[in-house]
């Protein structure tokens, strides 16, 4: 795969970055009262951020895939 280093390199920051900052943003998720109900159930909110996390996981580890592909050359 042909990509500059440059390229390479700004996938690898975004792909950490989002490593990092969505986990902190799911433990967050789960602490807040609005993901449970009164039964302990799992809420619209909790759910619509499950997804959302677990996009942007999988999204930033291809990116970091991409970029260290790049690197590899």
């Amino acid at each position: 795969m042909e990509i500059p280093v440059v390229w390479s390199v700004v996938l690898l920051v975004a792909a950490v970055w989002n490593l990092v900052v969505w986990p902190q943003f799911w433990r967050r998720v789960t602490r807040d009262p609005r993901a449970r109900d009164e039964s302990g159930r799992a809420t619209r909110f909790y759910t619509v951020h499950a997804v959302l996390v677990g996009v942007s996981v999988v999204l930033a580890l291809l990116v970091g895939v991409v970029g260290v592909l790049g690197l590899l050359g």
